[in-house]
């Protein structure tokens, strides 16, 4: 961090408590530009989020967490903000994240409580107050393969082959659209959810990127975690489960067979869009760590690829080129 923030940040927390004494404490960096330290005053603990105003946007974070706590979400409370100098001061959640909790025994505890929680959010109207995501905004994710994953793989693909992609990015996206559309956290998942002392309901972070989305996108993000892997009899029953929970109206015209496809479907699209983001992470900012996890989301690629015969050629192009080429470049890059 440079001097001058440091310098800007302990200014700001002076005027707010009333006092210099107080200890300030940064924790490991996140995907993004943001920082987070945990800052103490007088015995009480808060969490401080640094986001620099010309890399990042306090604002969506703001007003969405704002609404979600009208609607008894539980989200840090915010207790101070200047949007103007990108600083926030937040209610602290402590360190025990979920991801962190969760084994064979008590993974089914945690995510019944999580499949609670979901169904209520999405029950929550937020039309008017998140964007949509859009046609446009789906395709722009499933590009960043083309733009960031491909690349790195030294993989140079025909015209034929190219068409293949977008006329399957088109599939996903057009799927996606079909769904009920309900409140979409877009990280819904273990690492992004906190559990918090003396309290049964779980605390929700990283939400600022909500928008109006198919109801199939948190349950998928939670289940086929790009982080972790629990086996394929067990995701279905989760998402047998979490259908069960679905109101009247979204299981009209959509059995559970038609769902689980719903499901499949946004998840490749999201597991799509993850091998270019880590790929990015990697090559723009420097994460070398994210290369870990693409095994994983490969396999998920080829797995939710290979049950449905529009999907088919997308799969073999999969199997034929991509992953060849994955295993003989990404070894090298630590992947």
């Amino acid at each position: 961090m440079n001097i001058q923030r440091e310098q800007q940040i302990k200014v700001w927390l002076t005027n707010i408590f009333g006092s210099d004494q107080f200890e300030i404490s940064y924790l490991a960096g996140d995907a993004s530009f943001r920082r987070y330290a945990r800052v103490k005053q007088n015995n009480k603990t808060f969490m401080l989020m640094d986001a620099p105003p010309e890399k990042e946007d306090c604002e969506p974070f703001v007003r969405i967490a704002e609404f979600l706590a009208t609607h008894t979400v539980r989200v840090p409370r915010i207790e101070a903000q200047s949007l103007k100098n990108g600083l926030l001061l937040l209610e602290d959640f402590g360190d025990v994240v979920l991801a962190h909790q969760l084994n064979e025994q008590t993974v089914q505890k945690y995510y019944t409580q999580c499949f609670v929680q979901l169904s209520e959010l999405q029950q929550i109207n937020a039309t008017s107050h998140l964007p949509h995501y859009s046609h446009d905004k789906l395709m722009a994710e499933m590009k960043l393969f083309t733009e960031w994953f491909l690349p790195s793989l030294q993989l140079d693909i025909t015209q034929e082959q190219a068409q293949i992609i977008h006329q399957t990015f088109e599939m996903l996206a057009k799927n996606a659209l079909a769904q009920p559309q309900v409140i979409v956290h877009r990280d819904f998942h273990s690492r992004n959810l906190m559990v918090l002392e003396n309290e049964t309901t779980l605390g929700v972070i990283d939400f600022q990127d909500a928008v109006i989305g198919a109801d199939t996108y948190d349950l998928i993000s939670l289940v086929r975690d790009a982080y972790i892997q629990w086996p394929i009899e067990q995701v279905n029953m989760w998402i047998g489960q979490f259908y069960q929970q679905l109101p009247n109206s979204h299981k009209q015209h959509r059995d559970l067979a038609q769902f689980k496809k719903d499901a499949d479907f946004m998840a490749l699209q999201r597991h799509i869009k993850i091998l270019g983001i880590f790929v990015r992470l990697f090559e723009r900012d420097g994460k070398i760590n994210y290369l870990k996890d693409l095994p994983l989301v490969m396999w998920y690629v080829l797995e939710q690829s290979k049950h449905y015969a529009e999907l088919n050629d997308f799969h073999q192009l999969f199997i034929e080129k991509v992953y060849p080429a994955f295993e003989k470049n990404m070894c090298d890059k630590g992947g």
